[in-house]
């Protein structure tokens, strides 16, 4: 479980694969949103900031904000023809020694669960 400090956050997530079925959108001819993606957004604190990447390619852009809208995920930047390899954060620790950076590996199209806690402490 991420221990995570009462500061706002920003939340990154890659889309295909993690919040919907991987190329759903062109095996199916539609998004899935996976299970566990919407209640997990809804408890995201509405001052924390969320990043969603995808390698689609832009022209698939305005389907994909219909469906997130339809779905009532929320995001405040959305970036596509973003790379296939690997996605990497640096940043800096806190003078306090908080940790500011996490990375998270989930199954592809499996449910989405990432338990974390907000601690008073850190």
């Amino acid at each position: 479980m991420l221990e995570l400090s009462t500061l706002s956050k920003t939340w990154i997530f890659d889309v295909d694969g993690t919040i919907v079925k991987h190329n759903g959108y062109l095996i199916d001819g539609h998004d899935t949103l996976l299970e566990g993606v919407a209640e997990f957004f809804d408890r995201l604190p509405k001052d924390d900031k969320i990043i969603l990447l995808t390698a689609r390619k832009e022209e698939y852009l305005e389907s994909l904000k219909d469906f997130l809208a339809s779905n009532k995920i929320r995001y405040d930047y959305l970036l596509t023809n973003m790379p296939m390899g690997e996605r990497i954060l640096v940043n800096d620790i806190k003078p306090s020694g908080l940790k500011t950076a996490y990375a998270i590996n989930v199954g592809r199209d499996k449910n989405f669960s990432i338990d974390y806690e907000i601690k008073e402490s850190l």
